[in-house]
């Protein structure tokens, strides 16, 4: 049910950026959303008419990318998805593996008038 919250915040951000950059609706969202952020994608669907209904946002189209998680391994330098059964890299089995992309959560872009 978080995302009803995080929903929210985003379009006090856009809100924000209105006032700020002095433009008066928005025709487009594109949000990032990491695979291993703890956001789930549908529930911003979901929650984003009723977050937008009394904002400039209100008849933006929403797009929502998911960003993939991308491992990094400390032994052998594999960069790319990890076992996930086994935590560890799919090229040498270590376990010395850590995350550089795949947690992330912000809006990419916005489409104004």
């Amino acid at each position: 049910m978080h995302e009803l919250a995080i929903t929210e915040a985003v379009i006090e951000l856009i809100n924000r950026e209105a006032r700020d950059k002095g433009f008066g609706k928005v025709l487009g969202i594109s949000l990032r959303v990491g695979e291993y952020s703890g956001i789930i994608p549908e529930c911003i669907r979901e929650f984003f008419p009723i977050a937008a209904r009394d904002s400039i946002a209100r008849e933006a189209e929403l797009e929502i990318v998911t960003v993939p998680a991308v491992f990094r391994c400390l032994d052998c330098g594999y960069e790319g998805a990890a076992d996930r059964r086994a935590a560890c890299c799919p090229r040498c089995k270590s376990r010395e593996i850590r995350m550089c992309s795949g947690r992330e959560f912000y809006v990419d872009s916005l489409k104004v008038e």
